[in-house]
């Protein structure tokens, strides 16, 4: 299809979804994405009576996502901004005092530290950095703020180039690399260097280095005590052992590592108790396994033997804070599709589920994700669920939830949204038990025949839930039953259930998926010939697997897939990982194995329409491997596009102009193959 064509096409889309409004309570409109609102990385004051948070949207005119820093009160009404527009801020944390906020603004090209003297409300930037600072946090007597910062070496040449004549326009020079970490996506081609660690008077002044090499120092940081020393994680040996991260105590005053953990595997974001007593932190011991289950340990501050708390919790730990009083944590973890906040005692037990609620950051897709943070007595995190993005919320003192904010009431209660609805079934593979989600249309009537899109979910190892998602809802909006599952290899199911795929992938993923889709047409309202497919990522291998392997899907789009494993264990950015654990052995000691899992060896049996749509910056899937798969579907003239989003890196929906690209030119694409069809058997018939 030529992309004029299928511009028009897209141009045509929008405007019919433009009169979706016209009678009644709308749907959820494309435009109104701008409109959306959600709440990220709470950071309690030290009295419990306050929160800073981030309050994230999407800017329409400059097409990005905005971080503005609010200040909400605890038990009162207090509610208002500490940042202007425009600007982006993050990384907010208060003085152990509370009498002062730091966090990083960043205006324009320029990310500086920031402090808020809250008596007077004034504020002002403090530090003049060559480049942005990460991870800010207050000493404990206030006079310091640590940090890590990028910090460039030389650039290596081994030519001696002529200088160019004065006044010539020569090319730019050629660029040396030899690191193995050499580009990233969503970053591109990294500057030679490595993230180190400084200190800040916290009156402003100069930064102090404190760690030097080429060692990355960067990530969550502690401070002791005492203020003497940081506790911090990094890798000394990145490029053979890409997981073996350790706990160091960083000497403040002399620089000097002094390591507290030694295994095989990560160990990461150290946090203190506010005793000073206590350290935990998060990690696991590899055992090369494509995704462990991250648990979290505990160990007196100044060394010892670490153990392991919530040990009988089959689950993945991705965050936890102290209470108080030292006597425990509150921790999250992914169980069923769900993100949970539980809490553990320091001395061990079972852990203790306080809602089931948490999350609602991930603003696109149902995946997961959210923050909380503890002080003064109070927990607040992220809150949200299918029908809104994350709000605060707390704890009262009978543990029960209560919202901090509500911001989307401006828009949501106006918009009439799919129903989410819970599924089980047994996969046809051999009766293992898979969850997934329905998402109905608005106005949804079971004695209609619908189109149903099944969506699928990347990783593998992740998880979809019963998550607020504009791309779903738009996608419902327009009239799909939209089905995602959570097929064997998804996380939050245990660490058995997401190896069920290691060395397997794609495999009987397929058949949860096919057995999923099934029981949906089971209930009687799904139009067996509109059935349609999509996926990104590991979803995009899954969907170009389905094409290979089955003609019931009336079309197809592959979002940001791996086509050949060969070539994309050689071009993604994170290669080291992959190869060491995704596949049982390097591409050119067991090709076999890598060909027989690429869907690009089941080309030869696709029949379904497919679109093909990646950013042309992505350097996780490059668009080679998308490049691959539609070069050899028009090679076998199969309808197919190939859809390049400019300047997008893996994570397309970053931007929301091309979240809603990726959603409208699938539903055009989807629409476009059926017109196609009925035009093509309308000159059947008159023949």
């Amino acid at each position: 299809m030529r992309p004029d064509r299928l511009s028009a096409l897209l141009f045509g889309l929008m405007l019919c979804t433009a009169g979706w409004a016209e009678n009644g309570p709308s749907s959820l409109q494309p435009m109104d994405v701008f409109e959306l609102e959600w709440a990220d990385h709470p950071v309690v004051a030290p009295d419990g009576r306050s929160v800073v948070y981030q309050r994230m949207s999407f800017d329409r005119l400059k097409d990005r996502r905005n971080s503005a820093l609010w200040l909400r009160g605890i038990g009162s009404d207090l509610h208002q901004p500490l940042t202007g527009a425009g600007v982006n801020a993050g990384s907010a944390t208060w003085s152990p005092d509370g009498k002062r906020l730091a966090w990083v603004q960043r205006d324009g090209q320029s990310a500086q530290v920031h402090v808020r003297w809250m008596d007077s409300g004034r504020s002002a930037a403090i530090s003049s950095l060559a480049s942005g600072p990460s991870g800010l946090r207050w000493s404990p007597d206030g006079t310091w703020l640590a940090f890590s910062m990028f910090v460039p070496k030389p650039a290596v040449s081994w030519a001696k180039l002529p200088t160019a004549p004065k006044g010539a326009e020569w090319a730019a020079p050629p660029k040396v690399i030899e690191e193995m970490r050499y580009r990233a996506d969503g970053q591109g081609y990294l500057d030679s260097g490595a993230s180190q660690i400084f200190v800040l008077p916290a009156e402003g002044g100069s930064a102090r280095q404190l760690t030097f090499g080429e060692i990355d120092y960067r990530g969550a940081l502690a401070w002791t005590a005492d203020g003497r020393s940081l506790l911090l994680s990094a890798n000394q040996n990145v490029d053979t052992d890409p997981l073996d991260s350790e706990i160091y105590r960083l000497d403040v005053a002399s620089g000097k590592l002094t390591a507290l953990t030694d295994r095989d595997g990560p160990d990461q974001a150290p946090s203190l108790s506010p005793d000073g007593r206590w350290m935990a932190w998060l990690g696991f011991d590899d055992r090369k396994l494509a995704a462990h289950s991250t648990a979290l340990w505990i160990m007196e501050a100044s060394g010892g033997t670490p153990r392991q708390l919530a040990d009988d919790l089959d689950r993945s730990i991705s965050g936890m804070a102290w209470d108080q009083g030292s006597r425990g944590l509150y921790l999250v973890y992914g169980d069923q599709g769900q993100d949970v906040l539980g809490y553990v005692e320091r001395k061990g037990g079972p852990v203790k589920v306080l809602d089931r609620q948490f999350g609602g950051t991930a603003m696109g897709r149902p995946y997961g994700g959210g923050d909380l943070d503890a002080n003064g007595g109070v927990v607040v995190y992220t809150r949200g669920d299918a029908s809104r993005p994350a709000d605060l919320a707390y704890l009262d003192k009978r543990g029960n939830p209560r919202s901090l904010t509500d911001l989307n009431a401006d828009i949501l209660p106006y918009r009439i949204l799919g129903e989410v609805e819970e599924r089980w079934v047994e996969s046809s593979a051999d009766g293992l038990r898979i969850q997934s989600w329905l998402v109905k249309p608005p106005h949804f009537d079971p004695a209609r025949k619908y189109p149903l899109l099944l969506e699928i979910h990347g990783g593998p190892h992740a998880d979809y839930g019963p998550r607020f998602a504009p791309e779903t809802q738009l996608y419902a909006a327009h009239g799909y039953v939209v089905l995602y599952v959570n097929p064997r290899g998804s996380t939050s199911y245990g660490e058995q259930f997401t190896n069920l795929i290691q060395n397997a992938y794609p495999g009987h993923d397929y058949d949860d998926l096919m057995s999923s889709v099934d029981a949906v047409i089971a209930e009687g309202y799904v139009d067996t010939k509109r059935l349609f497919v999509t996926g990104g990522s590991g979803g995009g291998v899954l969907t170009s697997w389905i094409v290979g392997h089955t003609d019931r899907f009336r079309a197809a789009v592959v979002a940001k897939p791996v086509i050949n494993w060969i070539s994309f264990s050689l071009t993604a950015d994170a290669y080291p990982f992959f190869t060491r654990y995704w596949f049982p052995a390097m591409p050119w000691e067991d090709p076999k194995h890598y060909l027989d899992r690429s869907p690009l060896m089941y080309v030869g049996k696709v029949t379904t329409p497919t679109m093909l749509i990646t950013g042309e910056s992505d350097h996780r899937t490059p668009i080679s491997e998308a490049e691959q798969f539609y070069q050899a579907l028009q090679l076998r003239q199969i309808k197919s596009a190939l859809v390049r989003v400019p300047g997008a890196s893996h994570g397309i929906n970053l931007r929301p102009s091309h979240m809603l690209a990726q959603v409208l030119y699938t539903i055009g694409w989807f629409e476009h193959v059926e017109a196609d069809a009925s035009a093509a058997a309308a000159i059947e018939t008159d023949g």
